[in-house]
């Protein structure tokens, strides 16, 4: 049997749905979770990831890749990606736990855009208000782990991190966690993309009710992704059991 079959499960389960969501499915975009070490303790030099080859609607729980912070695989019959270690491996040494790599199409497009942010003027988006970090420099592939670096640190103790010209990055507790911001933040780019392509002005939420909601919503973030993750892996049980061997 294969070790973390729970973590497996959970970041599968992501992965198949990212695709049915059309979150750019490819077989470079990543998505990890770090994992105990042997001694039962999470120290982030341990971590599950999507092997490289595979489509994410391809990938199953056995053929995740579990790897060290050196790039070693230490289970699985599959590669794991070059630039995937160069951005997981420092995120998961600073002690995040979910590291959601990908490259989602009105997200994206946002940070394509110069000075463009992610204007609070939709429901959505007030989930994010003082958490979404910006890198606005792109330096192109990640070919070390000083990149990766580079980007732990412009994430600092944010949940999300707007890559200019490369994508989004999620993190989180769980993998729970991190999908449901990737999911909430895509519906927030694509009310803001759609706004803006008829040129007329955004109505921003005003400042004093965007704190009060968000504040509101915060204490129940944690929750509502756990529901929310519970249902897409019911789903995936029913219509994608292959999902989960």
């Amino acid at each position: 049997m294969l070790s973390y079959p729970a973590e497996r499960a959970d970041l599968a389960a992501a992965l198949r749905w990212a695709a049915r969501l059309e979150f750019q499915e490819g077989v470079d975009n990543h998505f990890s979770l770090a994992v105990p070490d042997a001694d039962g303790v999470c120290t982030g030099n341990r971590f599950l990831v999507n092997p490289y080859g595979l489509f994410w609607s391809e990938v199953t729980a056995s053929s995740l890749v579990l790897c060290d912070g050196s790039g070693t695989v230490i289970e699985g019959d599959h590669e794991v990606e070059a630039t995937a270690f160069f951005i997981h491996a420092p995120m998961h040494a600073a002690q995040v736990k979910a590291v959601l790599h990908t490259h989602m199409p009105y997200a994206t497009a946002l940070s394509l855009l110069d000075g463009v942010r992610l204007e609070m003027v939709q429901q959505n988006a007030l989930l994010f208000l003082d958490r979404i970090a910006y890198d606005d420099e792109y330096n192109g592939f990640a070919l070390d782990k000083a990149e990766g670096e580079r980007m732990v640190e412009a994430l600092g103790d944010k949940a999300v991190l707007m890559l200019g010209g490369h994508g989004v990055v999620t993190a989180g507790d769980t993998v729970a966690e991190a999908f449901a911001d990737l999911y909430y933040l895509e519906m927030a780019a694509r009310a803001q993309v759609l706004a803006m392509s008829t040129n007329r002005p955004l109505r921003p939420v005003p400042d004093e009710v965007a704190r009060r909601t968000a504040a509101q919503a915060k204490p129940e973030l944690a929750l509502v992704a756990e529901r929310f993750f519970e249902a897409i892996k019911r789903t995936l049980r029913r219509e994608e059991p292959e999902t989960f061997s």
